[in-house]
């Protein structure tokens, strides 16, 4: 089925639609982005990933005019033009097109494009067996809580992860866990408390990460932000990674170490249980 998606005021379908060769999102990754889940039809944490979008925005200083109404609206809309009940919506927008140069004019008309994905996010059979992870060298930019595309160094990093029998990969930089790839990483001490790193620019401010650890502290489970080593995540009782695409998603093996009993813990499948539950009741 070719998708319809939307690029600067118009819905295409997806093989019409043409960015230029000169838009700065191609040539220097000078763009933003955002995904937001679909379960039944209705958003999962929207506000919250509208809200980072602003904030990705405004510390790239890229103009967007659409008010909140109109860009829930190109979500609603875009959801029934593609018929998709359950699955993501993309957003990305760049400073726009200027002739190659580092330096940028102040008044270039930003691209804006959305397109969906229909998969499957509630039943992801990984969540019933876990995944595996590889310790991998932090090598992206200095400011990740800025959503941008710059995303080959954590693809490079998941395709090694890939190479080595792997699913993803957990950065680390000066000894200690930043996040996964393209997630937040999270885990379960011994003595059962869920530790995280703290929110800085060494980390995404994952929309999801937020919203799992007011769960965990409503169902009173101890909860420490921190940064932690891998020699601590690979001796944890549990581990897990967090983003708006995989929700909970238990990590079961770290560099070849099990955890546990190589099975998804108590405290990953009941933070995932209260999640789903909890954004369910609060979809839009």
């Amino acid at each position: 089925m070719i998708r319809t998606v939307y690029l600067n005021g118009e819905w295409l379908p997806e093989n019409e639609a043409k960015v230029s060769i000169f838009d700065r999102g191609y040539m220097f990754a000078d763009a933003v982005y955002e995904v937001a889940a679909v379960i039944g039809g209705k958003l999962i944490d929207y506000a919250d990933h509208a809200g980072r979008l602003k904030r990705s925005l405004e510390a790239l200083e890229i103009p967007f005019s659409l008010t909140d109404e109109e860009l829930l609206a190109l979500h609603r809309e875009i959801l029934a033009r593609n018929a998709v009940s359950e699955g993501l919506i993309y957003l990305q927008v760049s400073r726009g097109a200027h002739d190659r140069d580092f330096l940028f004019s102040g008044d270039l008309a930003p691209t804006f494009v959305m397109f969906t994905q229909a998969r499957t996010v509630i039943d992801n059979p990984k969540r019933q067996t876990g995944i595996s992870v590889i310790i991998y060298p932090e090598g992206r930019w200095a400011n990740r809580q800025i959503k941008t595309v710059q995303l080959l160094y954590s693809s490079l990093a998941k395709m090694e992860a890939r190479r080595q029998g792997a699913d993803d990969a957990l950065f680390v930089e000066d000894g200690k866990i930043t996040e996964a790839t393209s997630a937040n990483a999270h885990i379960v001490t011994k003595q059962g408390v869920l530790v995280t790193r703290g929110l800085s620019n060494a980390l995404l401010h994952g929309i999801t990460r937020g919203s799992v650890l007011d769960l965990a502290r409503q169902a009173g489970l101890a909860v420490e932000e921190r940064a932690f080593a891998p020699q601590e995540a690979r001796d944890a009782a549990e581990a897990f990674i967090t983003s708006a695409t995989s929700f909970v998603m238990p990590v079961v093996k770290i560099d070849g170490r099990v955890l546990g009993d190589g099975k998804p813990g108590p405290v990953s499948k009941k933070l995932l249980e209260l999640y789903i539950t909890d954004r369910l009741a609060s979809a839009i």
